[in-house]
């Protein structure tokens, strides 16, 4: 069970924003390019005063607006028509960017350094990456958890909260951090081992239907139908044979009968 599952019932509540929004003239990539400025813009801000411990109740308040946001750009691209490739690039781009970003901060803060936080951010990406392989493996884009984007910034929004009232965390906490190490990794397995099941079974609807094909159209059939359009083909032939002597004789008959 990951986050990302409630997410229909949190687009039911946006659904007005969305089309006030709309009728406003926002597109989709306006608000997607907008949160992903947003989101570099405080993380650079928070790493650059990350010793100022309440600054980063900023942080789970910008991770609520932005899925809000993230939630907006699809709704506007699904439901008014405004989906491009253009807007599928910049959706994963900035995903993975903004990310990084907001979770940049947290290297600089004790007990956390910046190895571990470095390679979260590079397990993230790594995640939304097999995410998108399932759409070109399977057709779908894998959104599995246990550790998804929605997670991903709970624990985040969560660790921000902590150490906006507790400026000396826990030691355990690094421990925290490899465990979300270890998530990150399930999670890249559980996506790709999706996929993977999705393009299986699509290869075997594909070859029942071609099983299916055959048993309607048998070869024999196949084949009888093929004698049929040859004989045809050859009687056409013929008859047009014909047409084309008896046209041809007839301009000689003209002219026996003209000399007489």
């Amino acid at each position: 069970m990951s986050i990302y599952d409630l997410k229909p019932k949190f687009q039911n509540l946006l659904r007005p924003t969305v089309v006030k929004l709309e009728r406003k003239g926002v597109t989709a990539n306006q608000v997607t390019l907008t949160a992903c400025g947003v989101s570099v813009i405080l993380g650079l801000f928070l790493t650059a005063l990350s010793a100022v411990h309440w600054l980063f109740i900023l942080i789970p308040i910008w991770l609520f607006v932005r899925m809000a946001l993230n939630a907006i750009d699809g709704m506007l691209a699904r439901e008014f028509q405004q989906k491009s490739r253009l807007g599928g690039y910049l959706n994963e781009i900035t995903d993975v960017v903004s990310d990084a970003a907001l979770y940049l901060p947290f290297a600089f803060i004790a007990p956390f350094d910046p190895f571990v936080i470095g390679l979260i951010i590079w397990l993230a990406a790594l995640t939304e990456f097999c995410g998108v392989l399932g759409q070109v493996q399977g057709q779908t884009r894998r959104y599995d958890g246990p550790f998804g984007k929605s997670d991903r910034a709970l624990l985040f929004g969560l660790l921000g909260l902590i150490y906006t009232f507790m400026p000396i965390l826990p030691t355990w906490f690094y421990a925290l951090a490899w465990l979300v190490v270890a998530l990150l990794i399930l999670t890249c397995v559980k996506r790709v081992k999706s996929g993977l099941a999705e393009g299986k079974v699509l290869d075997q609807n594909a070859e029942n239907q071609s099983a299916q094909n055959q048993v309607e159209n048998p070869p024999e059939n196949q084949e009888e139908n093929r004698s049929e359009s040859q004989a045809e083909n050859r009687t056409d032939n013929e008859s047009a044979v014909q047409f084309s002597a008896e046209n041809s004789t007839q301009p000689k008959s003209e002219e026996n009968e003209n000399a007489r």
